[in-house]
């Protein structure tokens, strides 16, 4: 076993090489105050053949035992389904790591993050990234690493290195930052997932130069244990070439490729000139397998022309200026019975976004190992099948579409009003109808529209969009505005912003090459910021400020404010009453310990049946008041008469009659409903009533 440690700000980052996990090629423990992670990669010893991506699998697991908590179902008891928070780590040091595997690179690799031991200050997310780096840089599987990742958080215009789940609490602007090691700059960065409220693009390119200093400490920390602890490289066979073939496809193209290239946004004459190539070289040649070789040549050759020339020219493939938006097109109140709706298209990326609002009993519920809780507002995306002219079985959300989920959600949440001054829980479903590039980015629009067109009260929209680059090994450079599918596939950086007219809320940078440098963020974040005005502008023709009154189909809140210790009469045995209470009455009834009563309700009598039961139970009677009610008990010396409901009175033997009274049944008897006054309540809040006195 050995050990390394680095002081990374007030804490130690600890690693052990253990080879605990001793068939992975590679494995390690990473430790960061008492926060624990593992990390292994495996890889296959068989190529997948005909593969056209890198076979990568990324797993993070969150495990129960790290928080000391026994969760999942009652009936299980253990780790099921990962959770969106889990899957969004995986997501984090997969964007991270896959582009520096090889070009070309076959075999099936598998990551694995476990967090063993979790402290409740420390976020697992980072030192599992950096645990990915190690365990890939010392195996010897075909990777160019090392790769270093830091959160920084800002508050009153500091930032903080690594901060705890407190700190994170009050900061304005939270943002994970990875890096590769560089010649040229001390490192460069490769991948951006960060939130915030607001946050000046300033602020964003400060947090970045913060970060640089220890980037570039953790890379040189992983490059020393890789030294000592790392394996040889496997050795990648050469890359396979055939220049007949490849000879043979130039001449039969010839220049009809570009041409393709350029005669549609979506190059539609691309892919059809691909299937006539792939069907003259196997004509040519049958029972050769000379149609891959074909298709890498036609990969690279687009590749090569599309970089060109953005690059020289600025020609795009849709002929837009590198700056320019596609048309934009926006709608709201599309369906008659939804609470909120709104549509954004752009070019032929079009987002139908659906808002649905709920009683405050709606809450998800939320059970992790980092989080317990309730969750009010909440995103979703999808992605059917049609939207990309496909078919697919539909299996349920993946990564890709709880990914996006989320990252609408983080860049919406803070325009969402507090729970005091709007008690519904709200839930909007993004259906994407076309893509073509930036669908995070259009349902976030989409559903700002919707909030708006909903009446939630939400002081500004938001917009976002997702820039592009073109680089070459020269240096020259070339930052797209608004990427569509060909620039998001063959291009270099898809990096999304997201925010209002005041600053960013939501961004997320993935890269192809060996990451960015400052300046072309500082270029891309001046430019995302330019297009995201423009965009909140057509916006606010549509719909400039939320409805004022919510949909007529929406359900409205109520809320009472009780005296706490009548919860429990309000709830009964066994939640006898509160059921009867939303059975007669068809509302929804949630009560906070405060005693703060929610009644959600369709209709105004709905409501007003539930808040007239819940009035009448809460109740306190007052000295003098006057009440119609039923005898429920005789004794001897008197009647207890009930005048509130479970509110009794005891009306005395000397007080049911002007008059002398022998025995309390010659006056009443149980089941008569009576008229009593109150004529004191003790310090026990014992009601004494008097039948007499009433009929005067």
């Amino acid at each position: 076993m050995e050990k390394f440690k680095l002081k990374l700000g007030e804490k130690d980052l600890e690693v052990e090489i253990k080879n605990l996990a001793e068939k992975a090629n590679g494995s390690c423990w990473v430790k960061y105050g008492d926060t624990v992670v593992m990390a292994t990669a495996v890889m296959s010893k068989q190529e997948r053949e005909n593969q056209s991506f890198l076979p990568l699998t990324v797993e993070y697991q969150e495990r129960f035992y790290a928080a000391g908590k026994i969760l999942g179902s009652r009936f299980l008891r253990r780790e099921s389904r990962p959770t969106d928070e889990a899957i969004i780590t995986s997501r984090i040091i997969d964007r991270t790591i896959r582009p520096r595997f090889p070009k070309g690179f076959k075999k099936e690799v598998q990551v694995m993050v476990t967090c063993l031991s979790w402290d409740r200050e420390n976020d697992p997310d980072v030192p599992g990234l950096i645990a990915a780096s190690i365990a890939l840089g010392i195996s010897d599987i075909p990777w160019k690493g090392p790769i270093a990742a830091v959160r920084i958080g800002e508050k009153n215009n500091g930032f903080v290195l690594n901060p705890t789940y407190s700190q994170k609490e009050e900061e304005n602007l939270d943002i994970i930052l990875a890096s590769t090691p560089s010649n040229e700059d001390s490192c460069l960065i490769n991948m951006i997932e960060g939130e915030g409220s607001d946050v000046s693009e300033e602020t964003i390119l400060e947090a970045v130069k913060f970060s640089k200093p220890y980037l570039e400490k953790i890379i040189n920390f992983q490059k020393e244990i890789i030294k000592k602890a790392g394996k040889k490289k496997i050795s990648l066979p050469e890359k396979q070439i055939d220049p007949e073939t490849e000879q043979e496809t130039k001449k039969f193209i010839e220049d009809k490729l570009e041409k393709a290239i350029y005669r549609g946004d979506e190059m539609e004459e691309v892919e059809a000139l691909k299937e006539e190539v792939l069907l003259h070289i196997e004509e040519k040649h049958p029972g050769e397998d000379k149609a891959g070789y074909a298709s890498a040549f036609l990969e690279d050759e687009i590749d090569r022309i599309v970089h060109e020339n953005i690059i020289k020219s600025e020609k795009r493939p849709d002929k837009r200026q590198i700056d320019e938006i596609r048309k934009l097109s926006t709608q709201i109140g599309i369906l008659p019975r939804t609470h909120g709706t709104g549509l954004f298209e752009r070019g032929k990326t079009k987002s139908l976004s659906i808002l649905t609002l709920g009683a405050p009993g709606d809450v998800k519920l939320v059970e992790g190992m980092e989080f317990v809780g309730k969750k009010r507002f909440m995103h979703h995306y999808n992605f059917p099948p049609y939207c990309s002219g496909e078919t697919k079985p539909l299996r349920g959300p993946g990564r890709r579409e709880i990914g996006h989920g989320m990252l609408a959600e983080k860049a919406l949440s803070p325009v969402i009003p507090d729970f005091e001054e709007f008690p519904y829980t709200i839930r909007i479903v993004s259906e994407i109808l076309s893509s073509n590039g930036s669908s995070s980015m259009a349902s976030i629009c989409s559903s700002s529209l919707s909030l708006m067109d909903s009446g939630v009260p939400i002081k500004n929209h938001v917009a976002g969009i997702a820039m592009g680059l073109a680089s070459n090994e020269r240096g020259e450079y070339k930052i797209l505005t608004d990427i569509q599918g060909p620039e998001d596939h063959y291009g270099d950086m898809d990096f999304k912003i997201a925010g209002t007219k005041n600053g960013v809320n939501a961004i997320q940078l993935d890269v192809k090459i060996s990451g960015i440098n400052e300046k072309i963020i500082k270029e891309t974040l001046e430019r995302g910021k330019k297009a995201r005005l423009q965009i909140l502008k057509e916006m606010e023709k549509t719909i400039a400020e939320p409805r004022k009154n919510l949909s007529q189909w929406a359900p409205r809140v109520y809320i009472l404010q009780v005296n706490p210790e009548k919860i429990g009469e309000i709830i009964g045995p066994g939640g006898k009453i509160i059921r009867e209470i939303t059975e007669k009455s068809g509302a929804e009834v949630n009560i906070e310990n405060s005693g703060k009563v929610f009644i959600t309700a369709e209709s105004e009598e709905s409501a007003q049946k539930a808040i007239s039961r819940i009035n009448d139970i809460t109740r306190e009677a007052k000295v003098g008041e006057m009440f119609q009610g039923k005898v429920k008990r005789i004794l001897d010396f008197g009647a207890f008469v009930e005048i509130l409901p479970n509110q009794e009175g005891l009306v005395h033997i000397s007080q049911l009659a002007p008059f002398h009274v022998k025995k309390v049944e010659d006056i009443i008897k149980i089941g008569d409903v009576v008229s009593v006054k109150v004529i004191s309540i003790d310090e026990q809040g014992r009601i004494n009533l008097s039948m007499k006195d009433a009929k005067k």
